[in-house]
């Protein structure tokens, strides 16, 4: 455990009108006490988990693209609009890490090409020692999590399972264990999947309903939903699909 407590610094603050104070869960943000190494944020899109996800990889010194701290380069809208309002608290400080943003994932992969024009020697080593674009979305991401994620880490993922399979987010769930439990790393993910959400102890925090709780993964809706479905697919389908025709 590194990064212990989040907090809004609400004097700060020049109008709660606007975004993305706009949103319930963030303007009405106090604190967040991080107790666990693995942490989960949830809720639907619009929520506000990915928004305090970036902001979060803001204060930690990340490229909000996407990336660590010692990757620079731009893409349109990605500076955080909350970062400069919250506060963080660490026990011990940490710089290394990395932040996963699976919508601009293409261009971390264009600015780690760009880094093999300059160094044809080591641009590739973290990521399996080939270009990203090379490989498939899912097989890129993968790259990322066994060679540049090491130990004495935070990592902060936005929508990791946009790329893996069922198959491939269960083997990530071993990485993340591995990581956690023997490299003494830290993860804070937004996710709507139910299957990392599944990764047993965590501490998972609802941004729905306006307020930030913790939840528990039974109560969840990615839970509930799929459960629900799985086990009632056809009646599930029927009434879904004769309300819209309707």
């Amino acid at each position: 455990m590194f990064l212990k407590r989040v907090e809004l610094q609400r004097e700060q603050i020049p109008n709660y009108n606007e975004f993305p104070f706009s949103i319930p869960s963030i303007r009405n943000l106090e604190r967040i006490e991080l107790e666990n190494n693995i942490t989960f944020f949830v809720g639907e899109n619009g929520s506000g988990k990915s928004t305090l996800l970036e902001a979060i990889a803001e204060m930690c010194g990340f490229n909000t693209a996407g990336g660590g701290r010692n990757n620079t380069y731009q893409v349109h809208r990605a500076e955080s609009a909350l970062g400069q309002y919250i506060r963080l608290s660490w026990w011990p400080k940490v710089t290394n890490g990395f932040f996963l943003r699976a919508e601009s994932f293409y261009n971390f992969a264009t600015h780690i090409d760009e880094m093999w024009e300059e160094d044809k020697v080591n641009a590739y080593k973290a990521y399996g020692g080939n270009s990203l674009h090379e490989q498939s979305h899912g097989e890129s991401f993968f790259s990322l999590f066994l060679n540049r994620f090491k130990g004495g880490a935070i990592y902060l993922l936005d929508e990791p399972e946009a790329a893996l399979s069922p198959q491939k987010q269960l083997s990530f769930l071993k990485i993340m264990h591995d990581l956690a439990s023997k490299g003494n790393c830290q993860f804070i993910i937004a996710t709507h999947s139910p299957i990392l959400l599944g990764y047993p102890n965590a501490t998972i925090l609802s941004f729905d309903d306006g307020v930030i709780k913790e939840i528990d993964y039974e109560k969840t809706d990615h839970y509930q939903i799929t459960r629900y479905f799985l086990e009632n697919r056809e009646k599930f389908l029927r009434d879904l699909l004769e309300d819209e025709e309707e």
